[in-house]
């Protein structure tokens, strides 16, 4: 798939209805992408939080909530909560965080006994429609972990390509970017990403083709590593970028949207179903691709 239009077309093809539970559903912002992902058709809302408020909010944004389920619950954790558990009991296939703060909601995503944890870990997979690359990019960890480990890079690896398994990407191509793309002791990043490379190498990281240390420009710019002399198979034709830590990550999500105008959605993968975590700050369009992208990376979670 190189489109979010082809990820919304997907989504619908499949046969079986889908649910989404919104934790603390009284956000105008929320409701609004929800509003939208039901009018298309991608999903039925299950809306939990406080009704009255949840009301009010929908009806600012032109929600007609006829045939909406709503969970009343006023309390944002014991609403986070319910959230969850209706995903863990299989009544809706993923979960998206409404108007409760992070942390309160991860707490419930990781409960023992109704929450969806797995030993897997928790990782940001980002996915970009740029109009300067020909194919959908998947970028991650921008948003969950801080510094990780070279343990910690495989798993979210193996996050990442639940979600490129869903789009369709039978081995995906892997940069590990660095500042430089040579070895140097001084410079861990660039250490964990030739482990990386020699691990998928021999078949230890599987579904991929792992290249590094690249720097950003050589992933994704043929040309750009061609004047550098690299001849690899990933470089100008990355499918996933593996950032060395959360602060390269952030920023680097932030300059493709701000800076490279591209479309973006969000999913958090490692739990058992997709978690849809958005900002304040994204617009109405990535939360509705952010929705589209979790509900198609239901049949590969």
């Amino acid at each position: 798939m190189k489109s979010f239009k082809e990820i919304q077309e997907k989504v619908l093809s499949m046969q079986e209805q889908k649910y989404i539970a919104v934790a603390v559903a009284q956000d105008e912002e929320v409701l609004k992408a929800i509003k939208g992902a039901r009018e298309l058709g991608l999903a039925e809302p299950i809306l939990v939080g406080d009704e009255k408020a949840i009301r009010e909010a929908a009806h600012n944004v032109g929600f007609n909530l006829n045939g909406v389920r709503i969970e009343h619950e006023t309390q944002a954790d014991l609403a986070a909560r319910k959230a969850v558990a209706l995903v863990s009991s299989g009544q809706a296939n993923i979960v998206m965080k409404g108007l409760v703060g992070t942390s309160p909601f991860l707490k419930a995503i990781l409960d023992k006994e109704i929450g969806l944890r797995t030993d897997r870990i928790l990782s940001h997979v980002a996915v970009f429609e740029s109009p300067s690359y020909e194919k959908l990019l998947v970028l991650t960890d921008a948003a969950m972990n801080i510094a990780p480990g070279l343990n910690e890079k495989v798993k979210i690896i193996n996050n990442a390509l639940v979600v490129t398994q869903a789009l369709g990407i039978e081995i995906a191509k892997v940069a590990p970017v660095c500042a430089v793309e040579t070895v140097n002791p001084d410079m861990p990043a660039t250490v964990d990403a030739a482990i990386l490379t020699l691990m998928s190498q021999r078949g230890q990281i599987k579904g991929t083709i792992i290249d590094g240390p690249l720097a950003l420009d050589n992933a994704v710019s043929l040309e750009a590593a061609r004047h550098k002399g690299i001849k690899s198979p990933v470089a100008g034709n990355a499918d996933i970028i593996l950032c060395p830590d959360i602060e390269a990550g952030n920023m680097t999500y932030k300059a493709i949207i701000y800076l490279g105008k591209a479309e973006v959605a969000g999913v958090i993968i490692g739990a058992k179903a997709p978690i849809v975590l958005t900002s304040r700050a994204d617009t109405y369009i990535s939360k509705l691709n952010s929705i589209a992208l979790s509900l198609l990376a239901c049949k590969t979670c």
